[in-house]
C-alpha cells in the first residue's frame, strides 16, 4: 500500500473539502491518504515519507495563497523527483493557482504528474464531488 500525502491551504473550507475528496479516491483505490494544513509542514522532510504528494490552494486575485509560495521554495529541498504529484483548487473567477503549483512540481521538482491539475469552483457544483474522487483514483493508478 502506498502513502499520499495532501497538502492544502485554503480560506473558505473548499479546497479543504477538494481535499478530503480527493482522498476519498485514493482510498478507494487501496492506498493510504493522509490530508494535513500548509501550516503543518515545518521541514522538507515532512514530505519525504510518501510516495505522492498532492498540494491544493485557492486562488486569489490570480494568486495561489502566500502560504503555498513559501511551501513551494520549502519543497523544492525534499528531494520529490520521480514521487507522483497532483495539484488542485477551488476558485471564483480564474483559477490560475493550480496551473501554476502544477507546473512547478513538473518542472522544478521533476515529479511524476498526473494528467492535468484539478480546477473546481465547487466540490458540490457540476460534478465536482465525483470529478475530485476520480483524480484521486487518477494518482491512485500511478502509485500501482
Amino acid at each position: 500500500m502506498a502513502k499520499a500525502l495532501i497538502v492544502h491551504a485554503t480560506r473558505t473550507g473548499e479546497t479543504g473539502k477538494i481535499a478530503d475528496l480527493i482522498a476519498e479516491g485514493i482510498r478507494f483505490s487501496g492506498h493510504e491518504a493522509t490530508i494535513v494544513k500548509i501550516t503543518d509542514i515545518k521541514k522538507p522532510e515532512n514530505l519525504k515519507e510518501y510516495d505522492a504528494v498532492i498540494f491544493g490552494s485557492p486562488t486569489y486575485h490570480g494568486e495561489m495563497v502566500q502560504g503555498m509560495k513559501t511551501l513551494l521554495f520549502m519543497a523544492e529541498k525534499a528531494e520529490l523527483e520521480n514521487r507522483v504529484g497532483g495539484s488542485f483548487g477551488a476558485f471564483g473567477w480564474s483559477g490560475e493557482a493550480p496551473d501554476r503549483i502544477f507546473e512547478t512540481m513538473k518542472n522544478i521538482f521533476k515529479m511524476d504528474m498526473v494528467s492535468i491539475p484539478l480546477r473546481l469552483k465547487s466540490s458540490g457544483l457540476g460534478g465536482g464531488m465525483t470529478m475530485a474522487q476520480d483524480y484521486g483514483r487518477e494518482i491512485a493508478e500511478k502509485l500501482t
